[in-house]
């Protein structure tokens, strides 16, 4: 049977429509990243009272962290309506004309993974978030003109997970900038009560402490483990999550009690068993647990050094001692010592 990472916080099932019901509408059901949300809140008021368009708004940070879901909420703030695609799937000009050109006035259009935007693409969204206008190339050959449609004022909102991609010159049209950070335990246990009410599934205080501490700090990721947890306490008890549940479900998905999962820990006992505890390279790195570089870099490796157990050096990955700890391995010095498994 295939192993499916549930902590993996870009992981993308059928279960996406349930997820959906579970994001907040507005800025007051939105829990945790209480200073972005007490600017955009200024913000969004000041463009009402203007009754003007919302300056375009720039989010970046790890996946899971609820970039799409503020994307949503300014537009449900604004009342505005709200357009979403992914930047590859702008493949041509004429697909980002077609969404420019209908996008209506002082609506919200919402590019995720932007650092993934093609160069052309890129430059046609120059002067239409400056400007509110698109050059258009028509004809061929030596008889090819450029005109200049103009669209309506709106708000481009961009996601990344990989900020130091994107270029200078897209990144400075946008006026608004924020970073998202991994949340505390706390913000997590009150998404999870939140998500936990929706579902209309008990959770005991105790439970939902121990699932909040292996959630990673990331509320997608949380959700899943209580949707996971529901289904082991309809099948193993009555309905209702409590520690017992939630012990027993995160020893079968193998999570253990700092969230990590199998993967987390093949890549720490790779950077120790197989590289004295690094330095190594990402690539490499990557190579030996059988993962795609970006996956490496975008997915684990923030959650594994914000945790403290992986360290970024010029030389490459190191395995800090509180890794060795959590793998219950000896220290570097006695790594010949260490057994392998």
């Amino acid at each position: 049977m295939e192993y499916e990472n549930i902590t993996n916080p870009a992981y993308d099932k059928t279960e996406d429509l349930e997820e959906a019901t579970l994001r907040p509408r507005h800025l007051s059901e939105f829990v945790g990243q209480e200073k972005l949300k007490e600017n955009l809140s200024v913000f969004i008021e000041a463009s009402k009272k203007r009754r003007e368009n919302l300056d375009h708004v720039f989010f970046s940070g790890p996946p899971g962290l609820g970039k799409t879901t503020l994307a949503s909420i300014i537009a449900n703030e604004l009342g505005a309506q709200f357009r979403s695609t992914t930047a590859p799937a702008l493949e041509k000009q004429g697909d980002l004309a077609a969404i420019l050109t209908s996008i209506g006035e002082n609506n919200v259009f919402f590019i995720d993974e932007i650092h993934r935007l093609k160069p052309v693409i890129e430059e046609m969204l120059y002067s239409a978030m400056e400007d509110f206008q698109i050059d258009v190339v028509i004809g061929q050959g030596p008889g090819a003109r450029s005109i200049k449609i103009p669209i309506a004022p709106f708000t481009l909102v961009g996601a990344t997970t990989k900020a130091g991609l994107v270029s200078s010159p897209l990144y400075s049209r946008f006026g608004i900038t924020a970073r998202l950070d991994f949340y505390t335990i706390e913000d997590i246990k009150k998404i999870i009560h939140r998500s936990a009410r929706i579902l209309e599934v008990q959770i005991e205080e105790r439970a939902a402490t121990v699932l909040a501490k292996c959630s990673r700090g990331t509320p997608r990721v949380a959700n899943r483990l209580l949707r996971r947890m529901r289904d082991f306490a309809d099948v193993w008890g009555t309905g209702k999550i409590d520690e017992n549940i939630v012990s027993r479900g995160l020893e079968s998905l193998e999570i253990d009690s700092a969230g990590l999962d199998k993967l987390d820990r093949a890549i720490l006992r790779t950077v120790i068993e197989k590289y004295g505890g690094g330095p190594v390279g990402s690539e490499t790195l990557a190579i030996s647990i059988g993962e795609a570089v970006d996956t490496l870099e975008d997915v684990y490796e923030p959650y594994l050094i914000q945790i403290g157990f992986l360290k970024r050096t010029p030389r490459g990955r190191v395995a800090t001692e509180n890794a060795y700890k959590h793998l219950g391995l000896l220290p570097r010095e006695d790594t010949e010592q260490n057994t392998l498994f």
